[in-house]
């Protein structure tokens, strides 16, 4: 009886230093290939964003396209190239921008709000004439309805591009 307890307690300790080989195995494996694109790509296009979004800014594809681009040139991993002779593309559309209130003072007065801006993106390998990906990204800003507002509505707004342009450079970089 004592010896199938022992064979038991063998057989546990056994199936966990297998386990934690293969989970280190894997890390590593994940952490090797998850940060560099494919040789074959070196150069990245970056047409303007399309807007169906509705919200009625006409300077938003502009301004979340200017720092996409404005993301990869100071990455440097793909350069900024023409769509014609670029070995990817990154296209985007925005499909929706919501303001809503985060912050409500007394009397139901609204203090501070969000602004979410939400976008699909495709992500091209040109050489190999395959979609690699395609996601929808979501981010916001905050902003104080105090002051000026429409400064504030633009920091709002700027802050939600930087954090998606974050968003897209990486997954278009990293998740190799």
């Amino acid at each position: 009886m004592r010896k199938k307890g022992r064979k038991n307690n063998f057989i546990v300790k056994l199936k966990f230093v297998i386990f934690a080989i293969a989970l280190s195995i894997y890390g590593c494996r994940y952490s090797f290939t998850g940060a560099s694109v494919p040789s074959h790509l070196k150069t990245i296009a970056i047409p303007v964003f399309d807007d169906q979004s509705g919200y009625g800014r006409a300077t938003l594809r502009e301004e979340l396209t200017n720092k996409i681009v404005e993301r990869f040139i100071q990455d440097n991993t793909l350069k900024v190239a023409d769509k014609n002779t670029a070995n990817s593309i990154l296209e985007g559309v925005i499909v929706s921008v919501q303001d809503n209130p985060v912050v409500v003072g007394t009397g139901e007065k609204v203090m501070k709000s969000r602004i979410t801006i939400t976008v699909k993106v495709s992500f091209y390998d040109m050489v190999k004439r395959v979609r690699v990906w395609e996601r929808t990204f979501s981010n916001w800003g905050e902003y104080e309805l105090e002051g000026n507002i429409q400064a504030n509505l633009q920091l709002g707004i700027q802050q939600a591009i930087e954090k998606l342009s974050e968003d897209i450079l990486l997954a278009t970089v990293a998740n190799w």
